[in-house]
Parts: structure tokens; sequence; C-alpha cells
């Protein structure tokens, strides 16, 4: 797969610190304090749900290279768009409900796009119906995450990002739990299943700290603690690839590796 060069100059390292890029993950516990980085936003952080944009940078430096194409399905406020933008690669959004000037609409449960076309997707799809994020029929959002349907409507979505991923490339599908009315459901596992029956293999699973939601107050830490309940305090993001003939992602390098602890 592709590898973000790393290099040594301390001009490469003077630029970085300018445009307050983010660290270029290397472990799976990831955490960031802002929503954004740089000089220019990159998605709106009032938006309801919005992704973390540290997210993205991290999945287009490890598994894009320029001029790849990157699609979200789910495009919110253009998170992706902005982010992959600025790092030279081709991006298409689209949203039951767009928010960005650049996000088309469309239902993520129809990709329009040819099958093997996309070298990367990246997805921060509804963990239920805990958020109103529109008013569109289409919306998935607006399903429990405690019915069976939620999870059969994102199979839909599941299998058409397996159709239009180019062999060998990757989805990163970022998900979080719910805990509602003091019941538990295991949503990130669900999807991690999912993905599984859909037909992709498995990469990585990284935890995102959860630190902008609006549960991180004094007064839900309170509640959480006197009424016996967790808040959520990280997501999911599932990385899986879509298998390519004879395995691996194609590049062409061959690597000994020792087992670390």
């Amino acid at each position: 797969m592709p590898k973000r060069r790393l290099s040594k100059k301390p001009s490469a390292k003077k630029k970085e610190v300018e445009n307050d890029l983010p660290p270029f993950e290397s472990t799976t516990l990831w955490d960031y304090p802002k929503q954004s980085y740089g000089k220019n936003p990159k998605g709106n952080n009032k938006f309801q749900g919005v992704t973390p944009a540290f997210i993205i940078w991290n999945m287009v430096q490890r598994y894009t290279e320029r001029g790849d194409l990157v699609v979200d399905p789910m495009a919110g406020s253009g998170t992706t768009i902005d982010v992959c933008e600025e790092e030279g690669r081709k991006a298409i959004g689209y949203d039951v409900n767009p928010q960005h000037p650049k996000i088309i609409k469309n239902d993520s449960r129809k990709i329009p796009l040819k099958d093997s076309s996309v070298h990367m997707v990246f997805i921060d799809s509804p963990y239920g119906d805990n958020v109103k994020y529109s008013d569109e029929r289409a919306d998935i959002g607006k399903i429990s995450a405690e019915d069976e349907k939620f999870y059969e409507e994102l199979g839909l979505v599941a299998n058409e990002i397996y159709r239009v991923l180019k062999p060998g490339k990757v989805v990163g599908w970022l998900i979080g739990d719910q805990w509602v009315k003091r019941k538990f459901t295991p949503v990130g596992f669900k999807i991690y299943q999912l993905l599984e029956n859909v037909g992709f293999e498995p990469v990585d699973v990284v935890c995102v700290t959860r630190r902008n939601q609006s549960s991180n107050t004094g007064i839900w830490h309170y509640r959480a603690r006197k009424f016996n309940f967790f808040l959520r305090g990280f997501k999911y993001l599932h990385i899986f690839r879509k298998p390519a003939p004879g395995g691996g992602s194609k590049t062409g390098k061959k690597t000994k590796w020792a087992r670390y602890k």
C-alpha cells in the first residue's frame, strides 16, 4: 500500500508545524483535541456529528496517493472533501442532506459510480437514531440501532462500497456504540461483522477518543457516576480491504517482519 514519505529535512518538519498538520499516527489509539487543523476549516465544526478531520487526513496519508479518488457516501458537512483537496486527492461526497456546496445529493444505498473505480472510501455513518441529521425520508439515521432494519440498510451501503472499490483498496468506517435508556447496543461490533459478511478483509481497528460530544460536560459525568453507567469515550474506526487477486494490497514490496509485543 502507498506509504507517506517521512522526510527528515528540517524544512519539511517546519512546514508541518506551520500548517498545524495532525500527527501521522503509528498506534491504534488516536486522540486529537480539535475537530479541524491548519489555516482552512475542514467541514463545519458546528454540524451535528461532524467528523474529526485528522482521521481522514491519516487515512489519506496511509492508503492513497496524489491524484487518487476518495469517496464519502455520507459526507455530512464535507470534511472528507476539504481534506482531500488540500492533499491533492480527488474527492466525491454524497449525502441525502448536503451541507457543503460540493456534496452531491444522493442516497448512499446506490452510489452512482462504476465498479472497481475508487481508491479509498471513508464513511462516518449514523450510530442509530440518537441524532437528527435531516428530515429526509431516506435518512438511515431515523432508524434505531436496536432495530435490525438499521443494519440491513447499512448492509446495502456496505455492498455498494464493496462494488465501487478497486481490489486491494480500503474503506474506513467510523462508528460508535449506543447506550440509551439503560440499554447498551454494541453498534461497532455489529458493523464489524456486517463488513466481514459483505466480503471485506479486516486490516485493523482503531479507537478514536471522543472529546467534543454534547455529553462531555460536568452534569453528564455526574449522572454517569450517580446512576452507574458509562458515557461513550471512544469511536471505532474499522479499516477493511476489498480482497485483491493473490491477496494483499498489490504494493510489489516484500518485507520480513519480526513479532512485536
